[in-house]
């Protein structure tokens, strides 16, 4: 039997400071943003999460759950900026061995933002059932992408809703479109004055974000959009837009427009520029729009995946009776009113 070892680290520099787990978790072994260690650091540091590392090793592979949370309920270390959540797996990881250690630490978990299209939904559900969990999976969010399928960008856009290709032909002219594979502070900046006059919620967390920007721009994986108004090109930027290239994928993660400059569509005629570039000149094969299936997210993707919560819960642990309850009642409820 192959030899075990489940650890626990609530220090990032733990998992840091270990060769292995820093390697696992490094820009070479990962290929989107929300499954390194530097995420999980930025999460804890500008976001407030309180992180658990939760990591099984064996001689035939390793398993990491990034997980967050105290007083015996955990969830996925992840919020508003993670796209999707899954574990990092390397070789024949020994999940279930980890699922069962965790009935020590917590009486309840709770993973949401799951993709199921690489099966991690279903591995996790198989993984948690089999240690002895009882498993409640439940679709929870909608990711909307464009795969390219080789097309160009003009093949491309040519499949998109008449409305909107009518818009980037009386509007593009009016707007000048400027992209940045690079950090700039004073871009930042303006991105920042533009969130702030958008239609955009207050931001989240916008050291994290910042951060984030700042790292990709040195990674070469940023690309940073500005829009100016063409009768006024030095003016002050009216939209602005921030997406990730690594791995294939393009990951569009903001954009904002000012609402005074609505009228020019400065927006739609940036993502359309993005749109070109990413397509023609980074030769992506994805684009992810995140989660949020909103109604203009729809004229620029082809497709949508589902996004799952799984609540794992010990069948007889007190603490889990009234959730437990609750899901019961909502059940019948909900029998009842298809009946």
């Amino acid at each position: 039997m192959a030899s075990l070892q489940i650890d626990y680290h609530s220090d990032l520099k733990e998992v840091q400071s270990d060769e292995a787990l820093a390697r696992l978790l490094s820009d070479a072994e990962q290929r989107a943003p929300f499954d390194r260690l530097a995420w999980w650091q930025g999460l804890a540091e500008h976001c407030g999460m309180a992180p658990l590392i939760a990591v099984a090793r064996s001689s035939r592979g390793t398993a990491v759950l990034p997980l967050s949370g105290n007083s015996g309920h955990l969830s996925a270390l992840s919020n508003w900026y993670t796209f999707r959540f899954r574990p990092i797996l390397d070789g024949d990881a020994p999940l279930r061995d980890l699922a069962r250690d965790l009935t020590r630490r917590s009486h309840r978990v709770t993973l949401h933002g799951l993709s199921d299209e690489d099966q991690t939904a279903s591995t996790l559900a198989a993984a948690f059932g089999a240690a002895g969990w009882l498993v409640r999976r439940e679709v929870c969010d909608t990711n909307r992408i464009l795969p390219v399928a080789g097309r160009g960008f003009e093949d491309y856009l040519a499949t998109r809703p008449g409305k909107l290709r009518t818009t980037l032909k009386r509007k593009t002219g009016k707007v000048v479109a400027r992209i940045l594979t690079r950090f700039d502070a004073e871009a930042w900046s303006q991105y920042e004055a533009i969130y702030a006059e958008s239609w955009k919620p207050e931001e989240g967390s916008p050291a994290f974000l910042r951060a984030f920007a700042e790292a990709e721009g040195t990674a070469g994986r940023l690309r940073l959009a500005l829009a100016h108004s063409a009768d006024d090109p030095d003016g002050p930027a009216i939209a602005a837009q921030m997406w990730t290239v690594e791995g294939g994928t393009a990951f569009i993660h903001k954009l904002a427009h000012r609402e005074a400059a609505k009228p020019l569509s400065p927006g739609s005629v940036l993502t359309a520029a993005l749109m070109r570039h990413v397509i023609e000149i980074d030769r992506v094969e994805l684009v992810d729009f995140g989660t949020g299936d909103d109604p203009y997210k729809q004229d620029w993707m082809d497709t949508q995946r589902p996004r799952f919560r799984l609540d794992m819960f010990r069948p007889w642990n007190p603490r889990n009776w009234p959730a437990l309850g609750r899901i019961g009642l909502r059940s019948l409820a909900a029998s009842a009113k298809r009946g």
